[in-house]
């Protein structure tokens, strides 16, 4: 006769394999989380970030705070072939936007930026070349924000309109010290933002307007790309949603015209 001890060990044992899988599926899925919460975070950054931004780099444009529901939509790389389709969801919806010129990008396209002038939008600076704007020398840097600026200048020229305040978006979004020293002193504000789909790499209008819609709050800039086709389905989708929710979409100027004081 087998001591009843042997009997039970088969249980014992399979009771301790399920604690040990439950137990390597639990740390397999907290690395998963620690893995992922980085990229969620730069992807979804949350709100508390983006106020430490602001409180870090004051200088810096992220967002605004105001207790009105209105949001500024800002659109990097124009003008392109997708520009006039931009301009077309934007005034079938009663909304306004900053356009970041690019420069190299504005031969053969001068009458777009008069467009967007006249649409009641403005223009704003985002260098001469789609590159990051953190790699070029002071001299380089300072080059490009002049010829962008002359071509801006002569748009608002044409159409008798005097230009808003000098904003910058650097290219790729990122900045330094050294950048912010020089950019104050030509007099130019740089303009980030607090709500990015990273539509350049995210080609789905679906995934980057549920991206934008989910995030949407008073006083928040939204950073969106002209030169995609995936955009103004996007446009599509964002404007008349954030309408439906009492939202107003306007230009960076008019956000910062609602700012608390």
């Amino acid at each position: 006769m087998f001591p009843f001890s042997l009997i039970r060990l088969p249980t014992k044992l399979r009771r301790r394999a399920r604690r040990n899988r439950m137990s390597t599926l639990l740390l397999l899925l907290v690395l998963l989380v620690l893995l992922l919460a980085p990229f969620y975070v730069v992807y979804k950054p949350p709100a508390a970030l983006i106020r430490y931004f602001a409180r870090r780099w004051p200088d810096v444009l992220w967002q605004v705070e105001t207790d009105e529901k209105v949001v500024a939509l800002t659109i990097d790389d124009a003008p392109s072939a997708h520009t006039e389709a931009i301009l077309e969801v934007l005034r079938d919806n009663g909304a306004r936007a900053t356009f970041f010129v690019i420069g190299s990008q504005v031969e053969g396209r001068e009458a777009r930026l008069r467009e967007v002038i006249r649409g009641g939008h403005e223009l704003a600076n985002h260098a001469m070349h789609d590159e990051p704007s953190r790699s070029l020398s002071d001299e380089a840097l300072e080059a490009e924000i002049y010829q962008v600026r002359d071509m801006l200048t002569a748009a608002y020229a044409d159409e008798k309109v005097d230009p808003p305040n000098a904003y910058f978006r650097p290219g790729s979004g990122f900045f330094s010290d050294r950048m912010r020293r020089l950019l104050d002193s030509l007099g130019y504000r740089i303009v980030l933002g607090s709500i990015y789909p990273h539509d350049p790499q995210i080609s789905y209008p679906s995934v980057n307007a549920n991206h934008i819609l989910s995030m949407l709050r008073p006083g928040a800039i939204i950073i969106c790309h002209d030169r995609r086709s995936w955009t103004v389905p996007m446009l599509k989708k964002v404007l008349p949603e954030a309408k439906r929710r009492g939202y107003k979409i306007v230009t960076v100027t008019e956000l910062l015209a609602t700012a608390q004081t």
